[in-house]
């Protein structure tokens, strides 16, 4: 905890372009939660490799996602915004965590067994010990809250594990970090198959709305989304692709539930689909104008690269060097 206040760190990957469900799910929110807690978000371009990267743009992509943050809102004098590459304590405590880590506890990680399932040609050290880089991205700034979804439920459950593990040894050095369950943004599905979260790395590219994509793009992708043969606009299991479509319709509005089946009641599929579509290109155009805006801006971006991530390395090196000093590596002379 600093300053009275509850630490609380996420992060993205800076792979693929982020979708619709990305912003609506999270990155919107975030920007909320700055002024009640202290806040670390971290392009995760260390957990990118674990598959393989075209140097320049996963570069390109780092950045562009660091400028997206700020464009969502994310005031980068308020919140902590950096790359995870930038600060070399996330990988020097990984080493060390590793150590307090057992084989089998990551073998029955679920993600290192369906990435190992789709890059079979790549099953990677650094893909096996993951959840491991997870877990010292949250530990070094004593994070008392992690923002989660279901699939990284697990992961956050071994870095309890790992840091219970390292203070019944050597006292409390971490703080275990709970689940963020509050206020959390809307559960965005796949066009066209709504039993799924919509994905950045969905190979059909109508499946996802990505948050860079232009109005005409948006607009076919709603009127080609999947939906039902009832023909009736309802809202629950037994619709999923028109349940979906109010939900994108409600977060983007505003509206709650049952004032958009009331507004939708009588009126058609392709109707619905519109007034989604254009409820989005609403929602995005101030987002993408911004993004536009902030790549002019090197210099202030590149100011705020530096900055950032001095007062990341200066949070995460009071951690690192009291685990070192904790376990026996000696001290540095200052």
């Amino acid at each position: 905890m600093l300053d009275g206040k509850k630490v609380i760190f996420s992060g993205m990957q800076a792979t693929g372009n982020l979708t619709l469900g990305n912003y609506l799910g999270a990155l919107k929110n975030w920007a909320q939660l700055t002024d009640e807690y202290e806040c670390y978000y971290c392009v995760v371009d260390e957990h990118s490799i674990t598959i393989r990267q075209d140097p320049a743009v996963l570069r390109k992509r780092a950045r562009a996602l660091l400028i997206l943050y700020i464009a969502a809102g994310i005031d980068p004098e308020k919140s902590v915004l950096y790359f995870q590459s930038h600060v070399s304590a996330h990988a020097e405590l990984a080493w060390i965590l590793n150590c307090y880590t057992y084989m089998g506890e990551m073998s029955r990680m679920t993600q290192f067994k369906d990435k190992s399932a789709k890059h079979e040609d790549n099953i990677n050290v650094g893909l096996f010990a993951y959840p491991v880089l997870m877990a010292a991205d949250i530990l070094l700034y004593q994070a008392d809250l992690v923002p989660v979804g279901i699939d990284q439920k697990q992961h956050l459950e071994i870095c309890r594990d790992i840091a219970e593990r390292f203070n019944n040894i050597y006292g409390d050095v971490f703080t275990i970090p709970d689940g963020y369950y509050g206020s959390t943004g809307a559960k965005v599905m796949s066009l066209q198959n709504p039993e799924k979260k919509m994905s950045k790395s969905d190979e059909n590219p109508n499946a996802s709305i990505y948050l860079m994509d232009d109005t005409d793009t948006i607009m076919r992708k709603f009127k080609r989304a999947v939906t039902d043969s009832l023909g009736v606009i309802g809202y629950g299991p037994e619709q999923p692709g028109i349940s979906n479509l109010i939900d994108i319709y409600c977060a983007c509005t505003g509206k709650k539930v049952e004032e958009a089946l009331k507004e939708f009641d009588g009126r058609g599929y392709g109707e619905l689909k519109m007034a989604v579509g254009e409820a989005v290109c609403g929602q995005l155009a101030p987002l993408q104008a911004e993004v536009a805006r902030l790549t002019k801006e090197k210099d202030y971006i590149d100011r705020i690269i530096k900055n950032n991530a001095e007062r990341a390395a200066y949070t995460a090196g009071k951690t690192l060097r009291k685990v070192q000093h904790k376990i026996g590596f000696p001290d540095r002379i200052r």
